[in-house]
């Protein structure tokens, strides 16, 4: 009881942005298959469906008009939406971090510390998690380690983005959005059925977005930094026993990628205060001198890349038992010319190529529907290889060897296959009291073939008597095994909720570095140690209720405690050249709190509130102990981890009559300060405290035909940091200033 007068205590006080959909789906929440009459939603979050409300595990769930409601058009707005997440751009991907625990390598040889999937499907590059959002069914969110159902790089969580379904009936739908920073969204949908429970189902979007920066002396913007056309085609639906999907995706990328949200570090530091372990100082701005970039770009930024990708879904129903099959093939090709800015000033031009290929096959065995014993047991198999290459010219290159004009990492192949056996049971001790166990076996392999290169632009000029010269190879090769385990309780309290507890393992596997071992290819200088870094590991533990004391008044709330040994992190360095090193962080732990409220005082207005606590920090890391033996970042914060985030929202309907109705939003969120490592310079950067606050008047026509919203986000006009570094990539990436805008749709 004293956890519930707090969290009331809380909801009461909040004054900052919505805890949008745990246990409830938002106030325009879609009538379809994820919807139940009592405000709850359906979710698969479990590898079957289940109620939100009564899955024993701490997830959230938006569903597909709640996303376009709050205009989240991708994974990065998920930010604002659910509690202790954290998505931010770092290079060409999305660093996801979730109660603080995030990987920092998104290059072809890393793993994320969060799984994202696509209608269960895991995808392995960060760069391909920054497709629109569009003709979602809803997104699941998963906190905590999810590694008995969903596997490895599953340490932080889950995020599974699920795409409607084709029915038998024909649906159509158009939706269409403008606004400042010439922002385009538009997306298409048509659904028509075929007879027998079949349909099929087409959608499309088109994004466009311009950079947050601009340019000093320009009078206007350069290339947009986001310009994406996607579209999917899916046929399924559900006949007799058989419930399926297959369905076909392609998405062309284009703009100058996270480039144009790219500042020098004098927007926000004193670049006299970057000194090896010191921490920066921040410097306050306005809104408009942090986006100016002072260093105009000499050489273009531009991207035009393609992903393809093919999956299918199929359930059988026995009786007794219930058999699902989940395949997918994807492909990725990715064709970049880059302006980097090193050292926060000089321009260098760069280029890269690259192809990428992954398929994964999973195949589950539900059984004991009904009965007190009930669980399911599967084998998973994943395979990816790639082939690239990230060529940098002059001046870098020149800075390496005099006279080369590209210093390159042709890599290739870079092979990754994951095994794994697994099982989860469920045990009816009563029809209110539950018990979950559930087990798992990991075999990874990785391997790479590359080098790293330097070319000239004449034979008489290069070293080695050829256009390319090898600095030396870099070869890898290992293999991990590891088993991870949850065990688990809950008990459906009669007419309050259910209250769990939950002890599971999460597990990434390790990886390797540039270079090879001593003896074993061209310029190898390297041991074993040096090498190679290690898997890291999380056990947690957690306790949560999910409370319904009536249909005015929900509240959700969870304790937990994570031990995070060897976590992997990343830095880039120049000696003895340039290059990203990956090492293991000694231990961390982290200690939270969440709490979210719904109270629905009458038919016209809800409150969506909410408060985090999360204490997460390293306990052992002393990243130098040879050139700063006496220096650690023991006690320091994760990355990307508040220890406060406050939350709160309010909409308020007026109902026109037959006219229709009226919706009013406003929603804020209040975070403390957060920071990002640096390992270049021993530091960590600070983003102070900040509020977020969004709004929206939405006219909605009767039988829900159309509707016309004005919207405007981050009003404050807050610029918050995204990502920074030091060194030769110094430079700060920097989330969303202020934008505004009209959002139509019409249903047919």
């Amino acid at each position: 009881m004293k956890l519930i007068k707090t969290a009331c205590l809380v909801s009461a006080i909040a004054l900052s942005a919505p805890a949008y959909a745990q246990d409830a789906a938002q106030t325009t929440a879609q009538q379809s298959a994820d919807a139940v009459p009592t405000g709850d939603i359906v979710v698969t979050a479990t590898r079957q469906s289940t109620l939100l409300s009564k899955t024993p595990i701490t997830l959230s769930a938006i569903t597909g008009d709640g996303l376009k409601s709050s205009g989240i058009t991708d994974a990065r707005a998920l930010t604002t939406a659910i509690p202790n997440l954290a998505l931010t751009e770092s290079g060409d991907a999305v660093r996801i971090s979730i109660r603080g625990v995030t990987s920092t390598d998104t290059t072809e040889k890393g793993d994320p510390s969060a799984a994202f999937l696509l209608d269960g499907i895991y995808i392995a590059r960060p760069a391909d998690t920054l497709g629109s959002f569009y003709d979602v069914e809803r997104v699941e969110v998963l906190r905590g380690p999810q590694g008995t159902l969903y596997g490895r790089n599953t340490t932080a969580g889950v995020i599974n983005v699920i795409a409607n379904r084709p029915v038998d009936a024909f649906h159509a739908s158009v939706d269409a959005s403008y606004g400042n920073l010439n922002t385009v969204d538009a997306s298409a949908m048509v659904n028509v059925g075929l007879g027998n429970g079949l349909g099929i189902r087409a959608a499309a979007n088109y994004q466009r977005q311009d950079p947050y920066y601009t340019v000093e002396g320009a009078s206007s913007r350069l290339n947009p930094f986001r310009d994406v056309l996607s579209g999917r085609l899916s046929f399924g639906g559900e006949t007799g026993n058989l419930k399926f999907v297959i369905r076909g995706d392609y998405t062309q990328t284009r703009g100058t990628g996270t480039n144009g949200n790219l500042v020098t570090l004098d927007r926000f530091f004193d670049p006299a205060t970057v000194t090896p372990t010191n921490n920066p100082v921040y410097v306050n701005r306005s809104s408009d001198e942090q986006r100016l970039l002072t260093v105009n770009p000499t050489y273009r930024n531009w991207r035009n890349n393609k992903a393809y990708g093919i999956m299918g879904e199929f359930t059988y129903d026995f009786g007794p038992v219930q058999l699902t099959y989940l395949g997918s093939y994807r492909k990725t090709d990715r064709d970049d010319t880059r302006n980097l800015l090193l050292f926060s000033a000089l321009n260098n031009p760069a280029f890269f190529f690259g192809h990428f290929k992954q398929d994964s096959h999973e195949l589950r065995l539900a059984f004991g529907q009904g009965s007190p014993l009930h669980g399911q047991v599967g084998g998973y198999y994943f395979h990816e290889k790639s082939d690239l290459e990230f060529n940098l010219g002059a001046p870098l290159s020149s800075l390496v060897v005099a006279g080369a004009t590209g210093f390159a990492f042709p890599q290739g192949p870079t092979v990754s296959r994951s095994k794994a056996v697994f099982g989860q049971v469920t045990y009816d001790l009563t029809s209110d009291l539950h018990v979950t166990g559930g087990v798992r076996y990991t075999n990874d392999f990785k391997s790479r073939n590359g080098a790293t290169v330097l070319d000239f632009p004449t034979v008489a000029s290069s070293f080695c008597g050829a256009l390319r010269c090898t600095l030396n190879e870099n070869i890898a090769k290992k293999t991990w095994n590891k088993t991870i385990w949850k065990v688990g309780v809950d008990y459906d309290a009669p007419g309050l909720g259910l209250f769990y507890a939950n002890v599971s393992t999460g597990y990434k596997a390790g990886g390797f570095n540039d270079g090879c071992v001593t003896g074993s290819g061209v310029g190898c200088s390297l041991t074993a140690a040096a090498l190679y870094y290690n898997p890291e590991n999380l056990t947690s533990y957690e306790v949560g209720a999910k409370l319904r004391f009536s249909n005015a008044f929900r509240l959700n709330a969870s304790l937990f405690h994570y031990d995070y040994d060897k976590l992997q992190v990343s830095q880039v360095v120049t000696v003895p050249i340039p290059a990203t090193l990956i090492s293991n962080a000694a231990k961390a732990k982290v200690d939270g709190l969440e709490l979210e409220a719904t109270l629905q005082p009458g038919d016209n207005d809800r409150f969506d509130l909410g408060y985090t606590y999360t204490n997460s920090r390293y306990t052992n890391f002393t990243p130098n102990p040879v050139a700063y033996p006496s220096f650690n970042f023991n006690g320091a914060l994760l990355d990307h981890a508040p220890k406060h985030v406050a939350t709160a929202a309010w909409t308020h309907t007026i109902v026109l009559g037959d006219a229709g109705k009226l919706d009013l939003g406003v929603r804020s969120r209040l975070s403390s300060e957060y920071f990002i490592l640096d390992l270049n310079n021993l530091s960590q950067f600070r983003q102070p405290a900040f509020t977020k606050t969004d709004a929206t008047i939405t006219y909605t026509a009767p039988n829900d035909r159309y509707y016309v919203q004005g919207f405007v986000k981050n009003i404050e006009d807050n610029i918050t940091i995204a990502h920074a570094a030091s060194g030769l990539g110094a430079g700060v990436t920097i989330e969303a200033p202020r934008t505004y805008g009209v959002r139509a749709g019409v249903k047919f």
